[in-house]
């Protein structure tokens, strides 16, 4: 096999590697959230497969050359089926009931650890043929073979981060690196002896099977979810009168379809915030909302007041569209209000980019940003609340979802204790999964009663808890 060609399939089955690798942690989310732990498990498993796998590979390149390129176009066969079917696998351990921490461990072990064993095992062959195409000059041959795997890092990374996942989503994003597994499986050839460029019966068949595996599972798994970006897997379902938006299967936002006003807000998190707002507020605040969401608690704002304002960070554009496109109620609020001249601020970045930049005061925030069921940690620091506190004149607005008494509610919780001297912790009814919405309020001023707290809401009482900031922040729910 020429140096240049060997060197080509090292870059490519590289990129290969880590577009599986950064599509495996964006495909966990609708099922077990994003967060420090889920990502930390997502690498360690597939960094193990590739140390494994280029251990095994390595034994393999020792033998005789046609006996080797059978193994390694049989690995990079059995790579392309894996990776395609790796979402399918991963939603049937979910659906058998992997769950917490454990399940989620077994789960990221199953669906995606052989793929990443497999991937790497042509490493040490092909690195071995390079190095044996140029006699004499094993040096500088050995030193482009570690180039090219880097290279190959490098293009995966920017490919599945800017390119497979926000335009082809996940499902696509494991089919494609199937699809180019196999192709390298044809490419795979032992020196230039004639025949050992080309695939044996057994191969071939092998190769058309696992192909058609492959088609088999993406038919079978379908699109995880009816939106997908690289930040959001988003679904809208409606059922009772209500449109429910869902981004990695947690429920996000909801709206009543057939209501006026307040009724329209569906979920009571969202009825007791605009509660608190409706009573602290005046006849024209100005509002930050750190998450669109649903953007049911701007549209409600603007609705209840005709001379107020909201600026609305939402990070992902495609939340957005699909509000526009699904939930009647806010989506014509945003065709009516957004853009100039109008009285809601969109803009699309990330929350803490966001308050980085703008000169912009306000008279109330709302924080209610969430990736996956958790706050993104870089939101729930206390140099973030210290930044709002600057730029903010009146109360903030909090919600979180945790355990009661968790770590997270005591966090947040000491960080407002500490910048304002009036907070309120209000706790709703806790699920199944034992977590519950935890809504906090923190004002220069005593903060007055609500008219009503929705069903099953109450006053709670926060344990003290560690602030966290940006060197020690929060890790995320598992």
């Amino acid at each position: 096999m020429r140096f240049w060609t060997t060197i080509t399939l090292i870059l490519v089955l590289s990129a290969v590697g880590l577009t599986y690798e950064i599509a495996a942690g964006r495909v966990l989310a609708p099922f077990f959230g994003t967060s420090l732990v889920t990502w930390t498990s997502v690498i360690a498993t597939i960094l193990t497969g590739f140390s494994l796998g280029s251990a095994l590979g390595g034994l393999v390149a020792e033998r005789d050359p046609a006996v080797a390129v059978g193994r390694v176009r049989l690995a990079l066969v059995a790579t392309a089926a894996l990776m395609a079917a790796s979402p399918a696998v991963l939603g049937l351990i979910y659906g058998l009931g992997a769950r917490n921490t454990g399940g989620m461990l077994l789960a990221v072990v199953l669906a995606f650890f052989p793929a990443s064993v497999l991937v790497s095992f042509p490493s040490p062959f092909l690195a071995k043929m390079a190095v044996d195409a140029r006699p004499g000059r094993a040096g500088s041959s050995l030193g482009l073979v570690l180039a090219a795997g880097s290279l190959g890092a490098i293009v995966g990374a920017v490919l599945a981060g800017f390119v497979a996942l926000p335009l082809a989503g996940s499902v696509a994003t494991f089919a494609g690196c199937g699809a180019v597994a196999l192709i390298c499986a044809g490419l795979v050839r032992a020196g230039g002896a004639p025949g050992t460029g080309r695939l044996s019966r057994p191969d071939a068949v092998i190769a058309i099977a696992a192909g058609a595996v492959a088609v088999a599972a993406i038919t079978a798994s379908g699109p995880l979810c009816r939106y997908e970006s690289g930040m959001s897997c988003i679904d809208v379902q409606r059922s009772a009168g209500a449109a429910h938006l869902y981004s990695d299967r947690t429920q996000q936002a909801a709206e009543r379809l057939v209501a006026q006003g307040a009724d329209r807000l569906t979920l009571p998190y969202a009825q007791w915030m605009w509660s608190r707002m409706d009573h602290d507020l005046g006849t024209a605040p100005s509002v930050l909302f750190i998450g669109g969401g649903g953007y049911t608690l701007p549209t409600m704002l603007l609705e209840a007041r005709a001379d107020a304002r909201a600026v609305a960070v939402e990070i992902d554009p495609l939340i957005t569209r699909v509000v526009r496109e699904a939930l009647p109620w806010a989506g014509a609020m945003i065709d009516r209000e957004a853009g100039p001249g109008g009285r809601l601020g969109i803009v699309h970045a990330d929350g803490r980019v966001y308050l980085n930049r703008t000169e912009q005061r306000f008279d109330a925030v709302v924080m209610d940003a969430f990736s996956s069921g958790s706050v993104p940690a870089h939101l729930a620091t206390h140099e973030t609340y210290a930044h709002l506190r600057r730029i903010v004149d009146g109360p903030v607005y909090v919600n979180l979802i945790d355990e009661p008494d968790g770590a997270l509610a005591r966090g947040i919780h000491a960080i407002l204790r500490d910048l304002y001297p009036h907070v309120e912790a209000i706790q709703g009814p806790v699920s199944a999964r034992g977590r519950a919405n935890v809504l906090l309020a923190a004002s220069d001023r005593p903060l007055g009663p609500v008219a009503a707290y929705p069903a099953d809401y109450g006053p709670v009482r926060l344990a003290a808890g560690r602030a966290f900031t940006d060197d020690r922040g929060w890790i995320g729910h598992r």
